[in-house]
């Protein structure tokens, strides 16, 4: 449960900044990002999501075999509305359910390694890798979309606003 809480909050501090931002700033290079947007960055985010949704039934999750679509990076829309269905998901998915992992570190082999993993440790590699990206998202926010106000924590650890608040991480 307390995974599952703390993804469906996170994703609620991505919907609430995208929606927030300007069609025209999610799509517009920005330098600081060696110009890539602000939606190529969330689009990344959420496909992490949609690997780990992809592969649930299957049991094989693949975070090297996304779709990188294009969708997610333009349409605020579309976003918002994939979270929508991701926190559904999260919300009502086995976080015991073991998975396979597939990867592959080789830019030579085509062949995957496979790892043995579960549900929640997936949808707990996902919190960080988004809270990762969304700290990036937050640089190009503040010289792009500086309107745009951030929930609390946004792209912070927990452990992190934990460490700050003066207690034991």
């Amino acid at each position: 449960m307390q995974i599952s809480n703390a993804t469906c909050s996170m994703l609620d501090q991505v919907e609430s900044v995208i929606s927030q931002i300007k069609t025209e700033d999610y799509t517009k290079p920005v330098d600081v990002f060696n110009n890539f947007t602000i939606g190529q960055h969330f689009r990344h985010t959420l496909e992490f999501f949609q690997c780990l949704m992809n592969g649930y039934e299957k049991g094989v999750v693949s975070y090297d075999k996304r779709n990188h679509d294009k969708t997610f990076e333009t349409d605020t829309k579309l976003a918002l509305e994939f979270i929508a269905k991701t926190k559904n998901f999260i919300a009502t998915c086995d976080m015991l359910k073991p998975l396979l992992l597939e990867v592959n570190y080789n830019l030579e082999a085509t062949e995957y390694i496979i790892i043995d993993s579960n549900m929640g440790r997936e949808i707990t590699y996902n919190i960080e890798h988004a809270i990762h990206h969304m700290a990036i998202i937050k640089i190009g926010l503040q010289v792009l979309c500086p309107y745009v106000k951030l929930p609390f924590g946004f792209g912070v650890a927990i452990s992190t606003l934990r460490y700050n608040k003066g207690i034991e991480a």
